[in-house]
């Protein structure tokens, strides 16, 4: 089946094409709750394994391109996907293939968060991946969630990006090169707020929030992007109400992150924070 209209009443089908973290708080593992947390039915295909927990990633192994590409064939050929969450994809070959089927098979909204590095600093992209993300699948995204450092990056700048104006610019930069809308995530602004700034076809729009003190981050880049896909598919589209109800779904998750008691560094946030 090929993806089409879904009814109001029908709960969306969600895939996360990412990577895997056996602590659960980030990854498929932190898309699949994300997701159903938000209303839809989540499903997986995976681009690596990683040995990671609270203080780290240990190791990554890459999955064969082949093997994704029959994960993605599986999925498409029998499922409905009304959305899709692109996280880590590694390396240029697996960007490849995922830009291969996608473009075979059109979905209505794509959510790609162009992960790098993990939140303890650890790599998890190939350098010559980040070429493939920026020609190949930036323009197959309904809207890309960059923080600062992976923004800069992707718009090929040796300047940090510390300043609201320098997002915007960074912003509009990434919609020249192919993204319909941009999600630029503020947290690493030096301030006691975290701002995201959102550009679309339409207009631009900044989300204030207020800066919640706590290590518990792990992982808050896939939920806010999973949420987003869902919440893109549960709304039709509707930009703005999405991003707005996944930052305020995402707010709750880190603020009710106290509750869990997960490792010893940046633990998870806590995705179904609302039915504790």
């Amino acid at each position: 089946a090929v993806a089409g209209n879904m009814s109001k009443s029908m709960i969306p089908n969600i895939l996360s094409i990412a990577g895997s973290d056996p602590s659960g708080g980030a990854g498929i593992q932190a898309d699949l709750k994300a997701i159903s947390a938000n209303g839809g039915y989540g499903m997986a295909a995976l681009t690596a394994l990683t040995a990671q927990n609270t203080r780290g990633v240990q190791a990554v192994l890459a999955l064969d391109p082949d093997f994704l590409r029959q994960q993605l064939q599986s999925i498409f050929d029998d499922i409905r996907v009304d959305a899709i969450k692109i996280g880590v994809v590694a390396n240029a070959s697996l960007a490849g293939v995922i830009a291969d089927v996608l473009a075979d098979h059109p979905v209505p909204h794509v959510v790609l968060d162009p992960v790098m590095v993990a939140k303890g600093g650890d790599r998890l992209l190939a350098e010559d991946a980040i070429a493939t993300i920026r020609e190949r699948l930036l323009p197959l995204a309904t809207i890309i969630t960059p923080n600062l450092p992976e923004a800069a990056v992707l718009i090929d700048s040796d300047v940090d990006i510390t300043e609201r104006d320098a997002m915007i610019g960074a912003a509009r930069q990434l919609q020249m090169m192919g993204a319909r809308a941009v999600l630029m995530k503020g947290g690493h602004l030096a301030d006691s707020t975290s701002p995201d700034y959102l550009l679309t076809p339409a207009g631009d729009q900044w989300f204030e929030a207020p800066r919640i003190a706590t290590d518990n981050t792990h992982g808050t880049g896939c939920t806010l992007s999973a949420a987003l896909a869902t919440r893109l598919a549960l709304t039709g589209g509707d930009m703005v109400r999405a991003v707005s109800e996944a930052k305020a779904y995402l707010g709750g998750a880190i603020a009710a992150a106290g509750q869990l008691d997960v490792g010893h560094g940046h633990g998870p946030t806590h995705h179904f924070w609302y039915a504790s």
